[in-house]
């Protein structure tokens, strides 16, 4: 969930956009079912530190600073007609590869930016699990939900520990500008592994960390690497990466058994 302060300022948010990668997709190297259940064996620790980034909790985990999270003030930024040019949703959407009738989960689904999207692209025999924490933002969820008459969105209240999802019921978990920012990532995605089909996908759209250019705060930006090193904690393995959005990537990994 992006924050309006997370651009330094609209000119170089649109330097950005204007200056935009090649499209990139990317499989990525197969990594060994052993390693990946060897590397979830011991859930990883949580250190506070008293020096990091003003805009950090300053809670690390795996060395990475997780970041201060939006509240329901941000619902005008993630409505914002402009995120159409800056985000490419369409390209997130078709990065998902929906055939329609699947169990997609929205999680930090926010003001429903993309949940309503996706409500349409699955169809009736599918639904959309919209996962929020904020009571604001579930209330956003709802009236919207009403207003727009969609039947297969479904709402879920989780915590900052758990989304709250069915077991084994999801084929796709999709975080868009979330996942550095979950207080207890350990626990959140292990929770979504659990929830996940086998062959289940997790998808992350995150601000791109290996490019300076990308004008938005330090820690609300994620790279590749670090992504992988986290999910392989949890057992998910990496299968793609998408770079065909201005100023995020598209991380894809999957659960295999």
């Amino acid at each position: 969930m992006a924050l309006p302060y997370f651009l330094r300022s609209a000119a170089m948010a649109l330097a950005v956009v204007t200056a935009s990668p090649a499209n990139i997709y990317s499989f990525r190297p197969e990594v060994p079912t052993a390693l990946i259940a060897q590397a979830a064996a011991s859930p990883p620790v949580y250190e506070t530190r008293k020096d990091h980034d003003p805009s950090g909790t300053g809670k690390f985990y795996m060395g990475r600073e997780i970041a201060q999270v939006m509240g329901p003030g941000g619902i005008p930024w993630l409505d914002r007609q402009e995120r159409e040019d800056q985000e490419k949703p369409t390209l997130v959407i078709e990065a998902l590869k929906l055939r329609g009738g699947e169990t997609v989960a929205d999680v930090g689904a926010g003001s429903g930016y993309f949940t309503f999207r996706i409500a349409r692209k699955v169809g009736p025999a599918g639904k959309v699990l919209a996962v929020e924490i904020q009571d604001e933002m579930i209330a956003t969820l709802r009236q919207r939900i009403a207003e727009q008459k969609v039947p297969n969105v479904e709402v879920i209240k989780g915590s900052e520990r758990d989304p709250r999802l069915p077991a084994k019921d999801v084929d796709i978990v999709l975080m868009v500008d979330v996942y550095h920012e979950l207080s207890f990532p350990y626990e959140v995605m292990t929770a979504i592994r659990k929830a996940l089909k086998p062959g289940g996908r997790v998808v992350f759209v995150e601000y791109r960390k290996e490019d300076p250019a990308v004008a938005i705060k330090e820690v609300h930006k994620m790279s590749v690497q670090q992504l992988d090193k986290e999910m392989l904690a949890v057992g998910l393995a990496p299968l793609n990466t998408i770079e065909t959005l201005p100023l995020q990537h598209i991380v894809i990994f999957e659960k295999r058994d």
